[in-house]
């Protein structure tokens, strides 16, 4: 039994790098919100608000997408969490954990 957790959903990352210009969260954009920190999806690119955030609009898209992985879209920052299997992590550029 491995002692580090690891992501067992890699094979549904389809977007890895973050745009080059991002407004803010999508949804907090729609309805005037506010954001703490942005995440974005590795399924289909949403970007959307961290838990502290008033609206939790990533985990919102987690649980209407089951899309599985976010990744940071804070500058500097590089990290993934798996809802799924509750890890943290980050992808080599030669796409391991």
């Amino acid at each position: 039994m491995s002692e580090n957790p690891i992501c067992t959903h890699l094979d549904q990352i389809k977007v890895s790098e973050l745009p080059e210009t991002i407004a803010g969260c999508e949804e907090c954009l729609k309805i005037g919100g506010t954001w703490v920190h942005l995440r974005m999806c590795m399924t289909c690119g949403k970007i959307g608000c961290c838990d502290d955030s008033p609206n939790r609009h990533a985990t919102a898209h987690f649980g209407e997408s089951n899309h599985p992985i976010i990744r940071s879209a804070e500058p500097g920052e590089d990290w993934s969490w798996c809802y799924l299997d509750e890890v943290f992590f980050v992808i080599s550029p030669e796409g391991r954990q």
